[in-house]
């Protein structure tokens, strides 16, 4: 079974090619017969070009956002004082059981090792995750393995510290999760001020604006273009933000991002503000979560989702693949890594054409 983003030439066109591939070596594919027939889902990143310009706190994000991964490997040669056999670490959840544990929990998980979470020094963010590391009674023994760790998350730290990065956080997190136009205009504007904040984190910031508030009869992206000039920031990154309202902006998605469709969501959008600093960075949930809770739970709608072909599933699906034209994120994989653990009996596969971070 093949469903598609209707709102996507690229899904569509996609979905018509594998489902000839199929068809054409279908005996590569009649080797498992399962009572629920498995489902493609494929989907265009443009219907969420939020998910991709935000930054993450767990650990694995973290590390492909600020170091970058590439075959599991980190190339840590910039890392100030770094020792010749550090300069390139590889982090792989086979191999490295402290890794497979940690990679997905967010750092607001982890407050309870030193109570500094919430703390607005730019390394107590990351504070917890540092003890955590130093003190893992199984591998007290493993040196290698602690100072492979220990140098990830220190330069983490200092990465997070001299990007001001908490502050550029929390602004994005509003940005994308909140509909205050004042607030966010004046939040934005007191960050491209500031010279701690890097030429990308500052043109990332006023990229999310626009996609946020295009149409917002008070947006004033001319006035951020011109601060973004202004401080100094090269024509490259200022004309990412036009580029990145033509990719993903309300004229293209096929799904609303910023207003909550029902009372259920409006009381979640609510709530969320209510809960205060630990969980200011991470109220973000990608377009995708959505999705794929309401095709879990059989309520995805035809009309924007159809099926390639006559045949519909009628029953749950089991195991679902998922595949994003324009690539995939972290934060997206956290989000099937959690409703996996939270859905029985359903299985969820996440593929895209990349892994992104802000930087590509």
């Amino acid at each position: 079974m093949i469903r598609y983003q209707l709102s996507s030439e690229a899904a569509k066109r996609l979905a018509e090619c594998v489902k000839q591939v199929i068809t054409k070596e279908y005996e590569l594919f009649d080797f498992r017969r399962t009572e629920v027939p498995p489902l493609l889902l494929i989907l265009d990143r443009s219907d969420d070009a939020i998910t991709p310009l935000l930054n993450q706190w767990t650990y694995q994000a973290m590390v492909h956002e600020l170091l970058g991964i590439n075959n599991n490997r980190i190339d840590l040669s910039r890392v100030p004082g770094i020792s010749k056999d550090l300069r390139e670490v590889v982090l792989s959840a086979e191999n490295d059981e402290f890794y497979a544990n940690l990679r997905c929990l967010s750092l607001a998980t982890l407050e309870s090792f030193n109570g500094l979470f919430g703390v607005r020094e730019p390394v107590a963010l990351v504070s917890p995750l540092q003890a955590f590391v130093e003190n893992y009674p199984q591998f007290k023994k493993m040196s290698g393995t602690v100072s492979k760790h220990v140098t990830v998350v220190g330069e983490l730290s200092r990465l997070v510290g001299e990007r001001n990065l908490l502050e550029v956080s929390e602004v994005e997190q509003e940005l994308a999760c909140q509909n205050d136009h004042s607030s966010a205009l004046q939040n934005v504007r007191r960050l491209l001020q500031n010279p701690r904040v890097s030429e990308l984190d500052a043109a990332r910031l006023v990229m999310l604006y626009a996609l946020h508030y295009e149409r917002h009869s008070s947006a004033s992206l001319p006035g951020l273009l011109a601060d973004l000039k202004s401080r100094g920031v090269s024509e490259k990154y200022r004309k990412l933000v036009s580029a990145v309202v033509e990719y993903g902006g309300k004229r293209i998605r096929g799904s609303d991002l910023f207003s909550p469709k029902d009372a259920v969501a409006i009381t979640k959008q609510f709530l969320k503000g209510l809960k205060g600093v630990e969980n200011v960075y991470t109220q973000h949930q990608p377009l995708l979560h959505e999705t794929l809770d309401q095709l879990i739970k059989g309520k995805l709608k035809d009309s924007q989702y159809p099926y390639l072909g006559p045949n519909t599933l009628r029953d749950r699906p089991q195991d679902i693949i998922v595949f994003i034209i324009g690539g995939a994120t972290y934060e997206e994989a956290l989000t099937v890594y959690n409703l996996n653990r939270t859905n029985s009996g359903v299985r969820i596969v996440l593929g895209g054409t990349t892994i992104h971070n802000t930087k590509r």
